[in-house]
């Protein structure tokens, strides 16, 4: 018996249907894991004479790529007028020499961007000690502000006080950008050698990632043993680089000497955080939050651009909460 034309023809009907069902279906789940990112970006002039800003729009972004591939840009915000909260993070084991810079981190406290917080705190047997709140009054950030210990072993590792600090981060205020200077010489006494995949080192990078750092350091040597060892202090300045690119920092250093003076690098910082921008993006699709690669450039002449190296991507559905 042959089927009729309208029974044919609801046939045909139901498989279009289920067709566009199952796409419909494929592009949801599609827009559910597509990933998503953000980032904070840092453009100043390259040359160190040049104090004015450079203003950069979104039309000024030639490429983007998270994990090797193109993306979106999907939000582009100037940060100069935007909540600063920056924490000192020094390592107590440092040589009491260090003494010689307290003034200039007061000082620095007295030139910081408007709506900035900041505060001092200690890397102490792996964790991250406050010296006091997240204030904007230099009086209330000079208590904070004291002579290192220099007791040999006061730090376990300074990985392990940036994670602890990335973990236990002294405010809730997701609007504001947070930045950590570390003023530490960068060695992991668990493991010495230079190892680019040193797992303390790592796990402080991705915690740092995790919670929004962007991470700064300036090399300077503690009391131990091992700042006696030129391979030591070559691994601690190399996983220093390694950990503050990753985040979009950099780490100041002069040799393998203490600085005369930090007051250079810190000037050097207040213009890196008067001149940053958030950038948010799509990236390749993701079931679960992943570090990945991540690349900008930008058609902007004269001007230095400091991006995250890293990046965290969340599926649509966790970015959005």
């Amino acid at each position: 018996m042959k089927p009729s034309i309208a029974s044919s023809v609801a046939a045909i009907l139901l498989m279009v249907a289920a067709t566009s069902y199952a796409q419909k279906q494929n592009n949801d789940m599609s827009r559910d894991t597509q990933g998503q990112g953000q980032a904070i970006v840092t453009v100043i002039p390259s040359s160190n004479s040049d104090e004015h800003p450079i203003r950069v729009s979104r039309q000024d972004i030639r490429e983007i790529k998270v994990a090797g591939k193109p993306s979106q840009v999907t939000g582009w915000i100037p940060l100069q007028n935007q909540p600063l909260e920056l924490i000192v993070l020094i390592d107590d084991g440092t040589r009491v020499n260090f003494g010689n810079q307290l003034n200039e981190i007061k000082k620095f406290s007295q030139e910081l961007p408007p709506k900035t917080q900041m505060a001092v705190a200690w890397m102490q047997n792996g964790r991250a000690v406050m010296g006091g709140p997240l204030s904007s009054d230099p009086a209330q950030i000079g208590k904070g502000v004291r002579l290192p210990s220099g007791a040999l072993g006061a730090n376990a590792s300074p990985y392990f006080s940036l994670s602890d600090l990335a973990k236990n981060w002294p405010s809730q205020n997701r609007h504001a950008r947070r930045v950590v200077l570390m003023i530490c010489d960068g060695i992991d006494d668990y493991n010495p050698r230079y190892d680019p995949n040193d797992p303390y080192m790592q796990a402080a990078m991705k915690d740092a990632i995790r919670s929004g750092l962007i991470v700064y350091s300036i090399f300077w040597p503690d009391s131990g043993h091992l700042a006696r060892f030129g391979w030591a202090q070559d691994a601690g300045q190399n996983l220093l680089t390694q950990l503050t690119e990753a985040t979009g920092g950099i780490n100041f250093w002069q040799g393998l000497d203490d600085p005369v003076s930090i007051d250079s690098y810190l000037k050097d910082l207040r213009k890196r955080v008067s001149n940053q921008y958030a950038i948010s993006f799509t990236a390749p699709p993701t079931e679960k939050p992943s570090f990945e690669r991540f690349d900008l450039k930008l058609t902007v002449p004269a001007a230095k651009v400091a991006a995250p190296q890293q990046v965290l991507i969340l599926p649509n559905t966790q970015a959005a909460k």
